[in-house]
């Protein structure tokens, strides 16, 4: 784990509603991510992937879409 004075961002609604509404991640998937994610100080995509909650596939889809977005 890295330790930061540096605080990422929070994930945003509108990433929130494509990882549950296009991947079909269930939402406490996704609030498991979001906890972890605020705690380790990291990517939401990131974690959710590094806890298996999506694969790598699903990955692939959400860095294409905040990309695009």
């Amino acid at each position: 784990m890295i330790y930061t004075t540096n605080s990422i961002n929070p994930p945003s609604d509108e990433l929130c509603n494509f990882i549950i509404d296009k991947l079909g991640i269930s939402q406490s998937a996704l609030e498991l991510g979001v906890k972890r994610s605020s705690l380790e100080n990291s990517p939401l995509p990131i974690v959710m992937r590094s806890y298996g909650l999506i694969t790598i596939k699903q990955l692939q889809i959400i860095l294409l879409w905040l990309k695009e977005n």
